[in-house]
C-alpha cells in the first residue's frame, strides 16, 4: 500500500493511533505541571468572596479548554511535521483543497472555534451581571471608599466609623514589600457588603483580586460594586489607576473577620472616636513635648507621603518643609495653608481634622528638621483661624 495517494489523501490511521498516546502522555505532564505551577503561585489567588469563585473557575475553565486545544494543535503539528517530511518520501500534496476537509474546514474551524468562545461566555455573562447588579430587596452594609492622593478613606456607614489607610515601610524584603498599611479595612465575613467608590481628587480605583472585582474611584461620581467574604484572613491589593507619584505606594489589605470579631472592632473603634473627640474639644493647654510626639505620629501618616519623612519633599510638585518660607514664617500664613490648602497646586485643605491634630502638626512642622521655630501651637489658636 502506498503511503500517500493523491486522490484519496493519507492513510491517518496509523498517525491517528500514536497521536492518540502523544496526546494523553501531553494530558499527564499538563496535569503535573498544574499541580507545579499551583505551587509556584502563578495562577490566580485564591478568593475569598462567592463572586471572586466564580471568576476563578470561568478562568479555569478558560484555561482548561486552551489547554486542551493547544495539546490537540501541537499533537497534530508535531504528527504531520514528522511522518510527512521529504526525507520520508512524502511530496508535497497540492490537491488537499479539493478533498472534502479541505473545503469544509472554512465552516468547521470556525465553528468550532465559535463553540468554544460561546461556552466561555455563557458562563462569563452570568458572573459578570451577579458582580454589577447589586442585590435588591437585602439588608446591606455599606462602605463608602474614596481614594486620595495616595491613601484610602473607608466609611462604615451603618456605624459612623472612618478609617485613613496609608502605605508603611514594613519588611522591606519580604512579603509585606509595598503591602503594608497602618490602617486594613476590616470587614465581617457572610455579610453582603455594598461598596460605594469614589475620588477626592484624581481617578483611582479599588482591586483586590480576592474580593473579585475592580472598580474606578472617579471624583463627583458614586460607583457601586458588592461582594460577600466567605473565609477569613487577609487579602491585599492595589490602586489599579495610575494616580501620580506615590501611585505604587498605595495598596489595599482587607482583614477579613468573622461577625463577633468585626463587632468587636467596631465597639472599639468607637470609643476610640468618643475619646479622640472629647480630648480635641477639651481647652487643655497642651506643653510643646506631647504636641511635638503627637505631631510626628500625624505627620508620618499624612503629610510625609508628598513633603517626605525628612521634610525634603518631592519638588517641583512638593516643597520641602524644611527650612521653608511657609513652615519658618508666620503661623496665621502656615495654618491658612494647612487648612484650605493652596490653589493650583497638589495641597488640598485638610479643615477635617481637628483643632489639637492640626495644632500638632503645624507645631511638628515649625520645630522639626532643624526649623527650631520654638513656636508651640494650641488647639484654640486653630479654632480661631478656621
Amino acid at each position: 500500500m502506498k503511503k500517500y495517494d493523491y486522490e484519496g489523501g493519507l492513510d491517518l490511521m496509523p498517525g491517528l493511533m500514536k497521536m492518540t498516546k502523544s496526546v494523553a502522555l501531553a494530558s499527564l505532564l499538563a496535569a503535573w505541571a498544574g499541580g507545579a505551577s499551583a505551587e509556584l503561585g502563578v495562577n490566580f489567588p485564591q478568593p475569598a468572596a462567592g463572586v471572586a469563585q466564580e471568576i476563578y473557575d470561568v478562568h479555569m475553565l478558560t484555561m482548561k479548554i486552551a489547554t486542551i486545544l493547544m495539546i490537540i494543535v501541537f499533537a497534530v503539528l508535531i504528527y504531520s511535521l514528522y511522518y510527512h517530511r521529504k526525507s520520508r518520501g512524502y511530496p508535497a500534496d497540492q490537491k488537499f483543497h479539493k478533498t472534502w476537509f479541505g473545503n469544509w474546514s472554512w465552516v468547521i474551524v470556525p465553528g468550532l472555534v465559535l463553540g468554544v468562545d460561546l461556552t466561555i461566555a455563557g458562563s462569563a455573562q452570568k458572573t459578570l451581571e451577579k458582580i454589577w447588579v447589586i442585590p435588591k430587596g437585602e439588608k446591606l452594609m455599606d462602605v463608602k471608599v474614596v481614594g486620595h492622593q495616595w491613601w484610602w478613606e473607608f466609611e462604615y456607614l451603618d456605624h459612623g466609623i472612618k478609617i485613613e489607610s496609608r502605605y508603611v515601610p514594613k519588611d522591606q524584603s519580604g512579603d509585606k514589600y509595598l503591602r503594608a498599611v497602618d490602617n486594613p479595612l476590616v470587614l465581617p465575613t457572610h455579610t453582603k457588603i455594598r461598596f460605594l467608590h469614589t475620588s477626592a481628587d484624581v481617578n483611582h480605583a479599588f482591586w483586590v483580586p480576592a474580593l473579585g472585582f475592580k472598580k474606578d474611584a472617579i471624583s463627583g461620581y458614586v460607583m457601586e460594586t458588592w461582594a460577600e467574604l466567605d473565609r477569613e484572613g487577609e487579602f491585599t491589593g492595589q490602586c489599579a489607576e495610575l494616580c501620580g507619584t506615590w501611585h505604587s505606594r498605595m495598596p489595599l489589605v482587607v482583614a477579613s473577620v468573622s461577625p463577633e470579631k468585626f463587632q468587636e472592632w467596631v465597639r472599639q473603634q468607637q470609643q476610640v472616636k468618643l475619646a479622640a473627640a472629647a480630648e480635641a474639644s477639651s481647652d487643655k493647654t497642651w506643653s510643646k513635648d506631647d504636641l511635638m510626639e503627637k505631631g510626628q505620629g500625624l505627620y508620618n501618616t499624612k503629610c510625609a507621603a508628598c513633603h517626605q519623612i525628612t521634610g525634603q519633599g518631592l519638588p517641583p510638585a512638593f516643597p520641602a518643609l524644611k527650612g521653608s518660607k511657609v513652615a519658618t514664617g508666620p503661623i496665621a500664613d502656615h495654618l491658612n495653608i494647612v487648612l484650605n490648602g493652596k490653589q493650583g497646586t497638589a495641597m488640598q485643605p485638610w479643615n477635617a481634622l481637628t483643632d489639637l491634630e492640626i495644632a500638632a502638626i503645624v507645631t511638628y512642622e515649625r520645630n522639626a528638621w532643624e526649623n527650631n521655630a520654638g513656636d508651640v501651637v494650641q488647639p484654640a489658636t486653630v479654632k480661631a483661624a478656621r
